[in-house]
């Protein structure tokens, strides 16, 4: 029985199913690597330098440059010599990103034949069976009749041309330089992301905070970067989309985090601003990395309470406006050096905590920044106030009389009853967006006209108290 199976193994395997791999294919792999340099950018698109010293023939030959990005735009890729400028010319390259699994393995030998074996009372028993199907399982014809699933092991007779252990860019050169040459392959690829977060702590008084900010570094693009220089581009870089679908999808997966002290450097980049990491580190494949991007302390802050209205209600009779309306939490600083900052701060995610009374760092809340440059303006909404509120009604509405053709005049007055329950006064922003050509008839705390529709007012609140705004507007519409 042994025998006859090793004769079939032999005849089947004998039969020139599967086109080698060229045997004069010089490869090229990690080990080859002098230096890598990755620059990321915000929308999952990194630029990556690879720099290895190889041996390559002279004349026309085959390189299999192995261990690239699994996500590499192969359009992008460009190979130069750096020993031997001039000398090295690329005539056609392919990207093999079909990666070697026993699926794909199965799916390449389908309409072809392998050697399935199982065991029976301990006998190993092989038989000659054509792959139908490897759709969604396996369908095998074995003699006169049709199996689905595995039946046992299934023995192939090799690897099919083009299915790689790894992603594979192979290329085809031409070599009038020297034998030994360094070289570096250049390529745009997706899968390597970062983005900012920021931790803020305020202090006891809501005047100032402490401010770090880390940068998170993912790669999913199939590849790891050793002892890479890695640089960071901040802002929105323009990218021409491609109408066809990615060939190559690869899930995210976070399998460890590193935690990196040095600071990064900063300078300008055309409008972006690149990002520098002080020493070279690695990234690698299926990992989240962080490194830490600022630190200040005692930035001063200030803090508002806001009442936001509506311009709806200006043009039309409303009567009750609504009770126990949230009043939200904002608080602001400035990007400058004065205020111990003054870097451009990438976009990102600034999450702000205080210390509750036994001194415990609690979480009150998180806001979105986008890229903000020096001496700008930070804004973050933490939220809404439990203790402060307000009540809102429309007092009085008319339509007054057409004062001109095609305009329409409306005259309304409202009542704003702020509440505190807290234990200390507090002042709250009161900011209505009054429509179209408007006049304030009467007020009983002053306005701030903000903008062209904007009216502010600021009302201090007594602790566990209320205070009241009145006012009466007339719109021209």
């Amino acid at each position: 029985m042994r025998i006859s199976s090793f004769l079939m193994l032999l005849t089947i395997f004998s039969m020139p199913i599967f086109s080698a791999i060229a045997q004069d294919e010089a490869r090229s792999t990690l080990q080859d690597q002098q230096n890598v340099a990755i620059t990321i950018y915000n929308e999952n698109l990194a630029l990556i330098r690879d720099q290895r010293k190889l041996q390559i023939a002279g004349g026309a030959s085959t390189l299999a440059f192995r261990d690239v990005s699994a996500r590499i735009r192969a359009e992008t890729a460009m190979l130069k010599s750096l020993s031997d400028p001039g000398k090295l010319q690329v005539y056609e390259q392919n990207f093999d990103y079909d990666l070697l699994s026993p699926q794909k393995l199965l799916e390449k030998q389908v309409g072809k034949s392998v050697v399935v074996i199982r065991t029976v009372n301990s006998v190993e028993i092989s038989e000659p069976a054509e792959v139908l199907s490897a759709n969604n399982g396996v369908v095998l014809k074995i003699g006169e009749r049709i199996e689905t699933g595995i039946p046992g092991r299934l023995v192939y007779p090799g690897v099919p041309e083009n299915l790689r252990d790894r992603p594979t860019l192979v290329m085809s050169l031409n070599n009038h330089g020297a034998l030994q040459q360094e070289v570096e392959l250049s390529y745009l690829s997706g899968g390597l992301g970062w983005k900012a977060d920021y931790v803020a702590q305020l202090n006891a008084s809501d005047d100032k905070l402490d401010l770090s900010g880390w940068v998170t570094l993912s790669n999913s693009s199939g590849a790891s970067y050793r002892n890479a220089r890695v640089q960071l581009v901040a802002g929105d870089v323009n990218q021409v989309r491609d109408e066809m679908q990615p060939l190559l999808s690869m899930a995210k997966s976070e399998r460890s985090m590193a935690l990196s002290a040095p600071r990064m450097a900063e300078e300008s980049l055309l409008e972006y601003h690149l990002y520098t990491l002080e020493r070279p580190t690695t990234v690698a494949e299926n990992q989240t990395k962080q490194v830490s991007l600022l630190a200040a302390e005692g930035v001063p802050i200030r803090k508002e309470l806001l009442l936001r209205g509506a311009d709806y209600y200006y043009q039309s009779s409303q009567g009750q406006l609504g009770q126990k309306i949230k009043v939200a939490v904002y608080v602001e600083f400035d990007n400058r050096e004065s205020a111990h900052l003054g870097l451009p701060l990438p976009k990102g995610v600034i999450r702000v905590y205080k210390k509750d009374s036994a001194g415990n760092a609690q979480f009150v809340g998180e806001d979105r920044i986008d890229h903000t440059p020096k001496n700008e303006k930070v804004r973050l909404k933490l939220g809404d106030s439990f203790d402060i509120t307000a009540d809102k009604k429309q007092t009085d509405f008319k339509r007054l009389p057409n004062p001109g053709k095609g305009n329409t005049l409306f005259e309304s007055a409202y009542e704003i009853v702020l509440k505190n329950a807290k234990k200390e006064a507090v002042t709250v922003t009161v900011q209505e967006p009054v429509p179209a050509d408007w006049k304030m008839l009467e007020e009983n705390h002053p306005h701030e006209k903000a903008t062209s529709n904007t009216a502010v007012w600021k009302i201090n609140v007594p602790a566990e108290g209320n205070a009241t705004l009145n006012y009466r507007v007339q719109v021209r519409m």
